[in-house]
């Protein structure tokens, strides 16, 4: 699968059933060895920016743990910190309420969530 291919299913499954770290987090499982469900329980409580604060963004969030997992931990504070860096500069800001007073769709946020992995992560 393409990083293309995965934002796709990543924007897909943000409009069908999925808040926006959950939807990274599913478009991403076969990088992670993890099961749909535990992603999905994983990812529950981050929706509408952490725990419905609107504070940072629930794709940031999602691509982050994606970052953890793969890096298994060595590492991820780097890698955070690349995702975070692009992201900004993608959308804008990396705040859930800025993002969205300033027009940003939470699908947008998604799709750029999954493609900045790749950033990180050339192989996906």
């Amino acid at each position: 699968m393409t990083i293309e291919e995965r934002a796709d299913m990543a924007v897909a499954l943000k409009r069908s059933r999925c808040n926006c770290t959950q939807a990274v987090l599913v478009a991403c499982k076969d990088e992670m060895g993890m099961d749909e469900e535990t992603l999905m329980s994983l990812g529950s409580g981050f929706g509408a920016g952490m725990g419905c604060l609107e504070a940072t963004c629930g794709a940031l969030v999602g691509a982050t743990m994606v970052a953890g997992i793969k890096k298994n931990g060595k590492g991820a504070m780097q890698a955070s910190r690349v995702l975070l860096k692009r992201f900004e500069e993608e959308c804008g800001k990396t705040i859930c309420k800025e993002l969205k007073q300033h027009g940003t769709d939470c699908s947008d946020c998604v799709r750029n969530a999954v493609l900045l992995l790749k950033e990180v992560f050339p192989e996906l």
